[in-house]
């Protein structure tokens, strides 16, 4: 099957070419637009995510909604991209967070605001899924 790259890398491209991040994902937008049903854009086996955000040009700061299945680990994948991170937990709990050498446990209705530009990864040991509001600043 088809997977789609993980929003950092996406965030990093659109930067780099300094093109709006809806023009890098313009054929995964129209893919995902026709299974509305689903709301969700596959990132890896274990994580999807749905944005939140209107397309445009020029934004700065990017919402999604993120779910990680039970018992997952991001085992060798970290994430960086500049700018900072929110991630608040509407459901589930026990989401663990790793951002540099500090590890963080977060229950429902915790939070976390992080840079993130350090390399940051998450897991879910929980018997559980997780729902995320991840938010993130793009300078």
């Amino acid at each position: 099957g088809v997977t789609n790259p993980p929003v950092a890398v996406v965030l990093q491209l659109s930067r780099t070419l300094k093109i709006d991040i809806d023009q890098v994902q313009g054929a995964q937008k129209k893919e995902a637009a026709k299974r509305r049903t689903k709301s969700h854009m596959t990132r890896v086996s274990s994580y999807a995510y749905l944005p939140l955000s209107r397309p445009g040009e020029e934004k700065h700061l990017r919402a999604y909604r993120v779910t990680l299945d039970p018992e997952t680990e991001h085992k060798g994948v970290e994430y960086h991209h500049e700018g900072e991170e929110f991630i608040y937990v509407l459901d589930g709990g026990g989401l663990v967070i790793q951002v540099g050498q500090k590890i963080t446990t977060l229950e429902r209705g915790g939070s976390i605001h992080f840079n993130s530009s350090i390399h940051h990864k998450l897991s879910n040991p929980t018997s559980h899924k997780a729902e995320l509001l991840v938010v993130i600043y793009m300078p």
